[in-house]
């Protein structure tokens, strides 16, 4: 297929330079030039004969070919892009709110990837995989050097399909082998939903927006409502977007029926503004805070955007990424696809959630132009496009071209290398732990996960007996590069990060979400805006 993809993508660079649709630059000018879109294609074709004739590597013409497309693309912007035939399966399934695989959540540590948590009802948990699992081999192919990457493509197939995988499992001296039968996993978009404190409620929508996410939503506000939810704070937070009419919905259970929800313009520059209301005759008028930061984009943005202009919660966070181009899908030869931008988004009162790509490469725009420091603000000292400024249901002022910016600013939570080292300490003490392997706590051995979904504020507590047991494990295990005065040090954050591997290895992955959320300082200063968010409410 290698070459016969070489020849399409001549062909398509021809189609496109014709058309002048992908280059756009192609007006009466190009006449008066040397470059054509005859000449383009002439010197792609020459090059690939080139390279064919004297390259003294090996040729992957399907691999160059894919290159090609996809700089292409970015020389128009940065979010239009080419999808291999595996990128585009993999985007469907996510799209569609499941996936075909084995149902588990792996993380990469220090020697390996291995099983964080298990999906209830799914192959892997009908197998029998268990937390802290390591995988050795899949389908007979070496996996202690895999990344997390490789791990998930080579779990997932087509449904129905067997995989063979064999792990390392804490206490057992021979690996465990398991034959397993591919079948759907659920991928939704609310990850965890519980009753924080008092009478709020949290949602936790950072799994894109799928098909399902307005249900999702609904289904979480119900039953926070049964349990007495009288404030919610919907968390946004490296939500990387997703399906336009689902954002559309999310908004509809907050803001009244009719209003303005985003504004969709066009590549025509005469082309009028398509406004996109809000039909949902039912509306909730609890207060509001939703939480944003940098890895929120598109979809999340028009939802923080909509309850920002209309004041209708407060949004306390960090900047979001600044995704306001609309991408429209299309499908390519051999199983490949492409999405391509063709129009922009704009919030209720005309603010533009692009961010400017004028200038700078791919990686500084996606790292939002230049150095960040450790709660990830930017310390680039050039100043923001400042775009249109606009006014506000409440009389501020707001400004397009950045994304949305918070009402209330919260730093990420900071992270260091020490921390990072707890981190890796606190999962291989755990699965030790939960495997009946450390003397004198073989009551917390655990072949299970239960798979609820929250825990208990005073459950599985980190005493000072199970910390010292975790201070002598660490201090033994020198690939740990911890001394016992860096653990002391970080004693509070260490017993957290222990109680959240405990919960998950016990319960669930969302389960010790809730544990880290508890202690999480932009989750802390959402709870204390709280008082803002019933003052809009009043107002509206």
């Amino acid at each position: 297929m290698s070459k016969k993809f070489a020849v399409f993508v001549i062909v398509f660079i021809a189609l496109c330079a014709v058309a002048g649709g992908l280059f756009g630059r192609f007006t009466k000018s190009s006449a008066d030039t040397s470059v054509t879109p005859e000449r383009i294609v002439a010197d792609y074709r020459e090059a690939l004969d080139l390279i064919d004739k004297n390259y003294v590597g090996t040729i992957n013409h399907e691999q160059v070919s894919e290159k090609s497309i996809q700089s292409m693309l970015w020389t128009l912007d940065p979010h239009s892009s080419f999808f291999t035939a595996e990128e585009l399966r993999k985007m469907n399934e996510e799209q569609a709110s499941e996936f075909y695989g084995i149902g588990v959540s792996i993380l990469q540590h220090r020697d390996g990837v291995y099983v964080q948590s298990i999906v209830p009802g799914t192959p892997a948990d009908k197998a029998g995989l268990r937390y802290g699992d390591k995988f050795l081999t899949i389908d007979d192919k070496d996996a202690k050097d895999f990344t997390s990457a490789e791990v998930s493509k080579n779990v997932r197939g087509p449904k129905g399909t067997t995989v063979n995988v064999k792990v390392a499992r804490a206490g057992q001296s021979q690996p465990v082998e398991f034959n397993i039968v591919r079948g759907g996993v659920p991928y939704p978009s609310i990850r965890n939903y519980f009753m924080l404190r008092d009478d709020v409620g949290y949602v936790g929508l950072v799994g894109g927006f799928q098909g399902t996410t307005a249900d999702e939503l609904e289904q979480a506000i119900n039953d926070l409502k049964k349990k007495g939810m009288k404030s919610l704070v919907l968390d946004l937070r490296n939500n990387p977007g997703g399906f336009l009419q689902q954002a559309i919905k999310v908004v509809g259970y907050f803001v009244p029926e009719g209003k303005t929800v985003v504004s969709v313009k066009g590549r025509s520059r005469g082309e009028k503004m398509t406004d996109l209301p809000t039909d949902n005759p039912k509306t909730e008028d609890f207060p509001l805070i939703v939480m944003i930061n940098g890895g929120s984009a598109s979809a999340s943005e028009i939802v923080a955007g909509a309850i920002q202009d209309y004041d209708r919660g407060v949004i306390v966070g960090t900047d979001s990424f600044g995704k306001g181009l609309v991408q429209r899908p299309f499908d390519l030869p051999y199983g490949t696809g492409m999405t391509l931008t063709t129009a922009r988004y704009y919030t209720p009162f005309g603010r533009s959630l692009q961010r400017d790509y004028s200038n700078g490469s791919i990686y500084e725009y996606y790292t939002h132009g230049g150095e960040t420091d450790e709660n990830g603000e930017s310390t680039d000292a050039k100043p923001k496009p400042a775009g249109s400024p606009v006014t506000a249901a409440n009389g501020r002022v707001l400004y397009g071209g950045r994304g949305i910016e918070p009402d209330v600013r919260a730093p990420a939570p900071a992270f260091t290398p020490l921390r990072g080292r707890l981190n890796e300490a606190a999962f291989f003490f755990v699965r030790q732990l939960v495997a009946g392997q450390v003397k004198g706590f073989e009551n917390y051995r655990r072949d299970k996960q239960s798979f609820a979904t929250t825990i208990d504020p005073n459950d599985l507590q980190v005493n000072d007996r199970l910390f010292e047991a975790f201070r002598n494990f660490v201090t033994g295990d020198k690939a740990n590069g911890l001394s016992a005065d860096n653990i002391n040090n970080q004693a509070d954050y260490a017993k957290t990060r222990i109680r959240e591997e405990l919960a998950t290895a016990n319960y669930s992955n969302e389960a010790g979400a809730q544990v880290l959320l508890e202690v999480d300082p932009q989750l802390l200063k959402a709870l204390d805006s709280l008082p803002d968010a019933k003052k809009l409410v009043a107002k509206n």
